[in-house]
């Protein structure tokens, strides 16, 4: 029941209210009072463990994973056992080797398992989707003030692996080559990031990642022939700007030759619609929107990305200047 387990239920508690066929039947934390806290807010019962609350509760059919992710697959274990439905906060483990084992579990015990990328369900994302040809250079800033959550992990498997999951599913091409650079500022783990990745098909995206920054920004931008697309993960929006003939249907720019489409979008939070994919998922038990490959896929070049940042680091004796 950190700051994003209270999300999670808060969410779950909210489609409830709507109408929809979900019953929050509690919240686990082994700080006992925080969970209390979070029941009595949202009106359920609140347990110091997962055996607690299977043992008590035989009936609970899928649950969300928000702990930090050291014990993402000690926490998927125990509910995968028990027959539960998942959906793990990302990122989905800390090594490969633990994904691969949360993905060999829910085979084995036939349970329906999603990861927490949440912006796949940004109704910005959504919208960018049917304009994608061949994206061939992307720009992309990620920026957040500091707070002293998730500072088990650094910021690439922190903010970054939001990005780098929306940016591989764009693209559909395996990665080539990674340059990066990091620096630890306010914590011992790096706090701000910039990465170049090169892609097979020739697409080159660079990514900036900060949870040190003094103001929040959250945009993707990318370019690919006769179009350029930004969208704000923020303000829920895409603009399209398209150059040459066919275009009339867009509002004219500044600059005649170029058309301006803004693509509509629904507002709507998006854990609130990823959770609604998953417990439809649950109910129908097929296979979830973000599945674990997608989650491992994003996991698999965040790793690779911190790799390349520590020998970066090493090269440059990092370890002595921050000292």
């Amino acid at each position: 029941m950190g700051a994003f387990g209270r999300n999670h239920a808060r969410v779950y508690h909210q489609l409830a209210q709507e109408g929809l066929p979900v019953r929050l039947v509690g919240v686990v934390d082994p700080d006992t009072a925080r969970a209390d806290a979070v029941a009595r807010e949202f009106g359920c019962r609140s347990f110091g463990s997962i055996q607690q609350l299977i043992t008590t509760h035989s009936a609970v059919q899928a649950a969300s994973v928000a702990v930090p992710t050291i014990y993402h697959l000690d926490a998927a274990r125990q509910l995968m056992e028990a027959g539960v439905d998942v959906l793990i906060e990302k990122p989905l483990a800390i090594s490969l080797h633990e994904a691969d084992e949360i993905i060999r579990l829910a085979k084995r015990f036939g349970r329906i398992a999603q990861v927490g990328h949440l912006e796949r369900f940004n109704p910005a994302v959504r919208a960018a989707l049917p304009v994608i040809t061949r994206p061939m250079f992307f720009e992309v800033h990620r920026l957040s003030v500091f707070t002293p959550r998730s500072l088990d992990v650094d910021v690439v498997l922190d903010l970054m692996i939001h990005d780098l999951d929306i940016v591989l599913s764009f693209v559909n091409s395996p990665v080539t080559e990674i340059r990066a650079v990091g620096l630890p500022i306010l914590s011992g783990k790096v706090d701000i990031a910039n990465v170049r990745l090169e892609f097979e098909s020739g697409c080159v995206a660079n990514f900036t990642a900060s949870r040190v920054s003094t103001e929040r920004v959250r945009k993707l931008r990318f370019f690919q022939p006769k179009q350029y697309v930004s969208l704000d993960y923020g303000r829920q929006d895409v603009l399209v700007f398209s150059v040459g003939e066919g275009n009339a249907s867009g509002t004219p720019s500044a600059n005649p030759q170029i058309q301006v489409v803004k693509p509509p979008t629904i507002a709507e939070e998006p854990l609130h619609a990823e959770l609604k994919s998953f417990l439809d998922s649950v109910q129908r038990h097929s296979p979830p929107t973000m599945t674990l490959e997608d989650g491992r896929r994003a996991l698999a070049v965040a790793l690779d990305i911190v790799a390349a940042i520590g020998e970066h680091g090493r090269k440059i004796d990092l370890e002595r200047l921050h000292a």
